[in-house]
């Protein structure tokens, strides 16, 4: 194999690589997006002393950071899972 064609081989996975990687990070941010959303549509007042306060605030972010990740997680292991599946035919 000429050194040019593995060469070629090893910018071609680089750049596969980098095209996931901003896949993964703007579905990734996109979730969360969509789970803060959705959690402004629930009543927080009956949870939360003070739904107006800093602190409760700083709850909806976090909780929108870590329920968007686990759904861009679940929807990028379920593309890598489904892509895995041809290989067993």
């Amino acid at each position: 194999m000429p050194q040019s064609d593995v060469t070629g081989m090893i910018d071609s996975a680089l750049r596969m690589t980098g095209v996931t990687g901003m896949f993964s990070i703007l579905l990734t941010v996109v979730c969360i997006w969509l789970s803060w959303r959705g959690l402004q549509a629930l009543r927080l007042e009956s949870f939360l002393k003070d739904p107006k306060s800093g602190q409760a605030k700083l709850l909806l972010i976090l909780v929108s950071i870590a329920l968007g990740y686990l759904i861009a997680r679940f929807v990028l292991d379920y593309m890598t899972w489904s892509g895995q599946i041809r290989l067993l035919f």
